[in-house]
């Protein structure tokens, strides 16, 4: 749709890396789904299903998940790794992220493009295995895993239970001594090397809740030896999330792998589980690596660091994080009102802007009961509007949800048409991973359900919430 030909100038309110879009409907390339496109008729279509007709059979808030990104993503970040490892002298293995966005359908999906998964509670190890994953492809994790779910993990069979802390080691074997089970392990190791986005640190000791220091590593590892029921596998770590470098990794390769040549003198360590957190394109000001440059990358890096130590490579196991369905989720809202909020240009504005400016305050259906994100995080999100193309000029705002907080944000900053008004459905791209699980029923409301699109057709995968479900929950409610 043309534009009018005078163009506003940026907010002094936005951000630095908020650009005035030269067309606020356009989608960005890389931070919407693969299949989300603007029809002829300027309406959203994600996977040909249009987001009026999604709004109107589901109703809002909606969470939609492009069946067809998932699954391309969970094939070619296997592949991207198969090659990589390969090209080493090695093996890969790759573990989808139950924590991401996890229900019977995305198991199947995920199964079927090869994957394992990994979980980390004794909810998301039940919907992997209802949703029928091989338990021997099922790594568990958690820094305090009740006995109940390493009962159940042992007696489902699965692959491999990521030892957490020393006390884990005689909780795991007398399980298997009660099932009868040689049950395989990993360590994780707090490797001192921590990554977020383009940055990483490596210090001599990591101050977190996870994972064991290297220097407690061997003793450990002996214990572990030292009991039938047990099998070690090898070494795991995980450095952080949305992260868009590598250097990060190589830095762990060669601390992991210094430790592995050790533990080499008393025993096999077939493998080595490098963990993952690649990063995501949530606004224009992400850019995230391809997944075919972060495997290459990792690859160099053990191969160097092996070369270096002159031991032979393990098998290389990756965890890649919300890398697969965040991308793939689209949030669907409905705008209820929209309220211009004059407010004081911050310190440092350039002298000849007034000291003043109007920032348009868009209220949603939704919120941080849908994804807690922004409130917990101060995470970025985009938006636009869906249910139609707009001729109007670009306005700074701010997308709010209905929440009785002053923190409940959906999108911070961004540029929306200056005509959006109730009624009009506004989405939110890159909500695939965190959204739903992280959902709440704060202030009493029910989570939305979950709708996998693909090929022009939309099915339920989670049924959403009602009122009465919640009042079902309360005893004293009377009928």
């Amino acid at each position: 749709m043309t534009l009018p030909a005078a163009r506003p100038g940026a907010s002094p309110l936005a951000p630095a890396w908020l650009r005035v879009p030269e067309d606020p409907n356009a989608l960005a390339a890389g931070v919407w789904s693969r299949n989300a496109v603007r029809a002829a008729s300027g309406e959203l279509e994600l996977a040909g299903v249009p987001a009026s007709a999604l709004a109107a059979e589901f109703g809002t808030p909606l969470y939609v998940v492009d069946e067809a990104d998932v699954r391309a993503r969970a094939a070619e970040t296997r592949a991207a790794f198969d090659a990589a490892m390969r090209g080493i002298g090695t093996t890969a293995r790759v573990y989808y992220a139950g924590k991401a966005f996890l229900c019977t359908e995305v198991v199947r999906w995920i199964a079927e493009a090869g994957l394992g998964i990994d979980v980390a509670s004794e909810g998301e190890l039940a919907v992997a295995l209802a949703g029928g994953a091989d338990p021997a492809r099922i790594g568990v994790h958690g820094n305090n895993k009740s006995g109940r779910q390493i009962a159940r993990a042992v007696e489902a069979g699965v692959g491999a239970i990521v030892i957490d802390s020393a006390i884990e080691v005689e909780r795991v074997a007398a399980a298997a001594a009660r099932a009868g089970r040689v049950q395989p392990v990993r360590l994780r190791i707090n490797s001192g090397v921590h990554a977020s986005t383009h940055e990483y640190l490596a210090t001599a000791r990591e101050d977190q809740k996870f994972g064991v220091a290297t220097t407690d590593a061997p003793g450990i590892v002996a214990a572990i030896r030292a009991l039938p029921g047990l099998a070690f596998l090898g070494l795991h770590s995980h450095i952080g999330s949305q992260i868009f470098e590598t250097q990060g990794f190589a830095e762990a390769a060669r601390r992991l792998l210094a430790l592995h040549a050790r533990l080499l003198a008393d025993g096999p360590v077939p493998e080595l589980n490098l963990g993952g957190g690649f990063g995501i394109a949530y606004t224009v000001a992400d850019d995230p690596m391809p997944i075919s440059a972060i495997a290459e990358g990792m690859a160099a890096a053990l191969a160097e660091a092996a070369a270096d130590l002159g031991v032979a490579l393990p098998a290389i196991a990756v965890e890649p994080g919300r890398s697969i369905v965040g991308p793939a989720g689209t949030t669907l809202y409905t705008v209820g009102t929209v309220k211009p909020v004059t407010v004081a240009v911050p310190d440092g504005a350039a002298a000849d802007e007034a000291a003043t400016a109007v920032r348009k305050y868009v209220s949603v259906d939704g919120g941080m009961s849908d994804n807690v994100r922004p409130a917990l995080y101060g995470a970025d999100y985009s938006a636009r509007i869906a249910s139609r193309a707009s001729g109007d000029h670009p306005a700074l705002a701010r997308v709010v949800g209905m929440h009785c907080e002053s923190g409940d944000v959906v999108a911070r900053d961004e540029y929306l048409p200056m005509d959006v008004g109730p009624g009009d459905l506004l989405a939110v791209p890159a909500t695939g991973a965190y959204g739903w699980a992280m959902a709440s029923n704060y202030n009493w409301v029910p989570r939305p359900p979950v709708v996998a699109v693909r090929d022009g057709a939309a099915r339920i995968i989670v049924r959403g919430e009602t009122i009465d479900d919640l009042l079902a929950r309360d005893p004293g409610v009377r009928p």
